[in-house]
Protein backbone atom coordinates (compact mmCIF):
# COMPACT_ATOMS: atom_id res chain seq x y z
CA UNK A 1 0.00 0.00 0.00
CA UNK A 2 1.30 3.48 -0.95
CA UNK A 3 1.27 6.22 1.59
CA UNK A 4 -1.18 8.77 1.12
CA UNK A 5 -3.80 6.88 -0.21
CA UNK A 6 -7.06 5.26 1.20
CA UNK A 7 -7.90 1.10 0.55
CA UNK A 8 -11.06 1.87 1.10
CA UNK A 9 -13.84 1.77 -1.43
CA UNK A 10 -16.13 3.92 0.51
CA UNK A 11 -14.21 7.01 -0.48
CA UNK A 12 -15.24 6.88 -4.07
CA UNK A 13 -18.63 5.68 -3.77
CA UNK A 14 -19.57 8.72 -1.62
CA UNK A 15 -18.23 10.75 -4.23
CA UNK A 16 -20.46 9.68 -6.50
CA UNK A 17 -23.94 9.20 -4.52
CA UNK A 18 -27.13 10.45 -5.82
CA UNK A 19 -25.85 10.47 -9.16
CA UNK A 20 -28.16 8.41 -10.71
CA UNK A 21 -30.81 10.09 -8.98
CA UNK A 22 -30.12 13.39 -10.89
CA UNK A 23 -30.36 11.51 -14.01
CA UNK A 24 -33.66 10.03 -13.58
CA UNK A 25 -34.79 12.86 -12.43
CA UNK A 26 -33.76 14.79 -15.61
CA UNK A 27 -35.42 11.93 -18.00
CA UNK A 28 -38.49 12.14 -15.63
CA UNK A 29 -38.71 15.81 -16.02
CA UNK A 30 -37.98 14.94 -20.46
CA UNK A 31 -40.86 12.89 -20.00
CA UNK A 32 -43.29 15.58 -18.29
CA UNK A 33 -42.14 17.95 -20.78
CA UNK A 34 -42.88 15.76 -23.60
CA UNK A 35 -46.47 14.52 -22.59
CA UNK A 36 -47.15 18.21 -21.50
CA UNK A 37 -46.21 19.18 -25.21
CA UNK A 38 -48.54 16.00 -26.44
CA UNK A 39 -51.32 17.20 -24.58
CA UNK A 40 -51.76 20.82 -26.08
CA UNK A 41 -50.90 19.61 -29.50
CA UNK A 42 -54.24 16.87 -28.15
CA UNK A 43 -55.89 20.19 -27.26
CA UNK A 44 -55.33 22.67 -29.82
CA UNK A 45 -56.15 19.65 -32.51
CA UNK A 46 -59.25 18.81 -30.79
CA UNK A 47 -60.72 22.42 -30.64
CA UNK A 48 -59.72 22.69 -34.46
CA UNK A 49 -62.22 20.09 -35.08
CA UNK A 50 -64.66 21.37 -32.59
CA UNK A 51 -64.46 24.60 -34.50
CA UNK A 52 -65.10 22.91 -37.87
CA UNK A 53 -67.99 21.06 -36.85
CA UNK A 54 -69.74 23.91 -35.34
CA UNK A 55 -69.22 26.06 -38.73
CA UNK A 56 -70.25 22.76 -40.66
CA UNK A 57 -73.42 22.95 -38.81
CA UNK A 58 -74.14 26.57 -38.45
CA UNK A 59 -73.42 26.68 -42.18
CA UNK A 60 -75.58 24.36 -43.47
CA UNK A 61 -78.86 25.25 -40.83
CA UNK A 62 -78.32 28.27 -41.89
CA UNK A 63 -78.41 27.77 -46.03
CA UNK A 64 -82.21 26.49 -45.20
CA UNK A 65 -82.88 30.22 -44.04
CA UNK A 66 -80.93 31.96 -47.18
CA UNK A 67 -84.38 32.87 -49.06
CA UNK A 68 -85.37 34.94 -45.76
CA UNK A 69 -83.06 37.05 -45.65
CA UNK A 70 -79.51 37.41 -44.16
CA UNK A 71 -80.27 38.26 -40.81
CA UNK A 72 -82.50 34.95 -40.29
CA UNK A 73 -79.82 32.77 -41.85
CA UNK A 74 -77.35 34.14 -39.70
CA UNK A 75 -79.27 33.44 -36.75
CA UNK A 76 -80.27 30.18 -36.88
CA UNK A 77 -76.42 29.75 -37.86
CA UNK A 78 -75.23 31.39 -34.78
CA UNK A 79 -77.87 28.84 -33.02
CA UNK A 80 -76.16 26.20 -34.03
CA UNK A 81 -72.56 27.11 -33.91
CA UNK A 82 -72.75 27.85 -30.17
CA UNK A 83 -75.09 24.63 -29.72
CA UNK A 84 -71.72 22.79 -30.90
CA UNK A 85 -69.55 24.48 -28.84
CA UNK A 86 -68.40 27.63 -30.67
CA UNK A 87 -68.91 31.79 -31.37
CA UNK A 88 -69.86 32.78 -34.66
CA UNK A 89 -66.84 35.09 -35.42
CA UNK A 90 -68.31 35.89 -39.71
CA UNK A 91 -71.83 35.09 -41.62
CA UNK A 92 -72.38 36.09 -45.24
CA UNK A 93 -74.55 35.27 -47.94
CA UNK A 94 -72.92 34.97 -51.14
CA UNK A 95 -75.36 34.18 -53.78
CA UNK A 96 -77.68 30.82 -52.21
CA UNK A 97 -74.85 29.91 -50.10
CA UNK A 98 -74.17 31.18 -46.99
CA UNK A 99 -70.56 31.22 -45.50
CA UNK A 100 -70.01 31.29 -41.72
CA UNK A 101 -66.86 31.33 -39.48
CA UNK A 102 -66.77 30.07 -36.20
CA UNK A 103 -64.26 29.93 -33.47
CA UNK A 104 -63.56 28.31 -30.61
CA UNK A 105 -61.44 29.35 -27.08
CA UNK A 106 -59.05 26.72 -26.28
CA UNK A 107 -56.28 26.77 -23.58
CA UNK A 108 -54.19 24.05 -24.46
CA UNK A 109 -51.55 24.81 -21.34
CA UNK A 110 -52.03 26.62 -18.30
CA UNK A 111 -51.61 30.74 -19.38
CA UNK A 112 -51.78 29.73 -23.34
CA UNK A 113 -55.31 30.67 -24.33
CA UNK A 114 -56.00 30.24 -28.14
CA UNK A 115 -58.90 30.37 -30.75
CA UNK A 116 -59.22 27.98 -33.28
CA UNK A 117 -61.37 28.93 -36.11
CA UNK A 118 -62.76 27.24 -38.90
CA UNK A 119 -64.88 28.54 -42.16
CA UNK A 120 -67.87 26.47 -43.82
CA UNK A 121 -70.23 27.13 -47.24
CA UNK A 122 -73.22 25.45 -47.07
CA UNK A 123 -76.09 25.92 -50.36
CA UNK A 124 -77.92 24.22 -53.24
CA UNK A 125 -76.28 21.81 -55.20
CA UNK A 126 -75.59 23.13 -58.29
CA UNK A 127 -76.28 21.12 -61.64
CA UNK A 128 -72.99 20.30 -63.76
CA UNK A 129 -72.64 20.47 -67.48
CA UNK A 130 -71.31 16.96 -68.71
Amino acid sequence: MRPGRSSSPTRHASAERGGATVCLLAIGLVFVLVGLFGAGLGAARCARHQARVAADFGALAGAVRVLDGVDAACARAAVLVSANGGRLAACRVDGLDLIVTAQVRVVPLPGMARVAAATSRAGPVRAVDG
